[in-house]
């Protein structure tokens, strides 16, 4: 039952993943203005139709999964690893280093994170590089937080305990005791950091502080197009349909992934 569940899903993500990966050496013209075609609606020929510059969408419309699925990847990676590192060093280490760390938390929890994101992406020029800065300096609270949580609970377990007798050393006990019994929480709250940094940076570029015309993100389509929902809903529909598909399905993977390693679910 269980694969059926995530069948759905997760080939939304492989559709996702495998565009992203082979979009650079696919025959696409996103860039190719032709003004004979205009806000032309989708026809037989062209499935998606053309936007305000006469651009296919479908074209920019797999671009910009490149452009999502780029900002996702390097964003997870970053969150991840600072904030397993942070998070673990803190929840092992406690006392005033503990302290100072929560703080420092505390204070990043203190703004919405996506206010945060937008002050750091106006502060910085706006490009990709940038989006992925700013999106990963406010994405590694959630990791760390969850990691010092664990790693609390997990210092005291009899394995670690043995292994300190045993005159392991501390990144020894981390690498081979602690970081491996992290992954599967950390796992389930990266596959819904996905989906909040992909609708993050689909934001950011709808107000102009992301990707920069004339490469293709989603959250840019959707602001070329608001003009035109009255003559020309398909500018609209297309990269808000994919956006929906694409954040529903790492929504609906996570709960399932949740679902699955929750020993007392099973019970």
């Amino acid at each position: 039952m269980f694969k059926y569940q995530i069948f759905m899903p997760l080939s939304v993500l492989i559709i996702w993943f495998m565009l992203a990966l082979l979009g650079p050496w696919l025959p696409l013209q996103p860039n190719h203005i032709t003004l004979q075609n205009i806000l032309q609606p989708p026809s037989s020929s062209v499935w998606l139709g053309y936007d305000d510059l006469g651009r296919p969408i479908l074209d920019r419309l797999i671009m910009g999964a490149r452009t999502s699925f780029f900002v996702a990847f390097w964003v997870m990676l970053v969150s991840i690893t600072v904030g397993t590192l942070i998070g673990t060093i803190s929840g092992w280490i406690g006392g005033y280093v503990d302290l100072i760390i929560v703080r420092i938390m505390d204070v990043f929890l203190a703004f919405p994170g996506i206010l945060l994101a937008i002050a750091l992406s106006a502060l910085l020029k706006p490009g990709i590089e940038n989006v992925v800065f700013a999106l990963s300096v406010v994405g590694w609270v959630g990791f760390a937080r969850l990691a010092r949580a664990q790693t609390l609970s997990l210092k005291h377990r009899e394995h670690v305990l043995a292994a300190i007798a045993l005159g392991a050393r501390i990144p020894r006990i981390l690498r081979y005791h602690v970081i491996p019994l992290l992954l599967a929480p950390l796992l389930i709250e990266a596959t819904f950091g996905i989906a909040g940094v992909v609708i993050a940076e689909a934001g950011l570029s709808f107000l102009g502080l992301g990707v920069q015309p004339p490469a293709a993100s989603w959250g840019s389509m959707i602001r070329d197009g608001k003009s035109y929902m009255l003559y020309a809903p398909h500018m609209v529909l297309a990269p808000g349909m994919a956006l929906l598909l694409v954040v529903l399905s790492v929504n609906m993977l996570g709960d399932k992934l949740r679902d699955r390693l929750d020993v007392k679910s099973q019970s």
